[in-house]
């Protein structure tokens, strides 16, 4: 296997008929592709400093982790409502399958702060907005989104680089 998408597997109507779900687990499970995807994932980003990786619920938080430990980052977490103690944030956001808020600590970010925003799919967007938008609350400065899989149809790219961030993604699938 020679390309990140050759990890990914494909799992026909999940969660619901007629989606294609890009499976990603099978990416992390193997040590050689998840290392080539971490290692493609900072490529672009060389030379540049962080101060915080952001990590947007759940599997962004394993992406999140093993490039926040690469670029000698800290990490913050963009939980689910509910899921975080002490004083947190919260921004609303639609999804493809729905509505959902998300939260992070109120004192995880300083302004002038550079982040890195992580997840392992780009497909709408909404969720990545909804961190955008948190981080930016806290006064950070967004250097780029990095995702492994984007799903171009579903317009997450465009709607990140409408609000001025760089986009980058590992592979594209097309359709849902």
């Amino acid at each position: 296997m020679t390309k990140v998408e050759d990890y990914i597997r494909t799992i026909a109507d999940f969660p619901h008929e007629g989606i294609m779900f890009r499976d990603v687990t099978t990416l992390f499970a193997d040590p050689r592709g998840f290392r080539m995807a971490i290692d493609q994932l900072l490529h672009p980003y060389a030379g540049l400093r962080f101060d915080k990786v952001v990590g947007l619920e759940a599997r962004g938080f394993i992406l999140g982790g093993a490039v926040a430990h690469q670029l000698s980052a800290g990490f913050v977490p963009v939980r689910k409502k509910g899921k975080l103690p002490g004083r947190v944030i919260s921004e609303s956001y639609t999804l493809e399958y729905g509505e959902a808020v998300v939260e992070v600590h109120d004192d995880a970010l300083q302004p002038g702060e550079k982040v890195l925003i992580v997840d392992d799919l780009l497909a709408t967007g909404g969720t990545a907005e909804a961190g955008i938008k948190l981080c930016e609350r806290l006064g950070a400065e967004i250097i780029g989104c990095a995702f492994i899989v984007d799903l171009p149809d579903l317009g997450g790219r465009k709607r990140l680089e409408a609000l001025g961030m760089e986009v980058h993604a590992l592979c594209a699938y097309g359709g849902a």
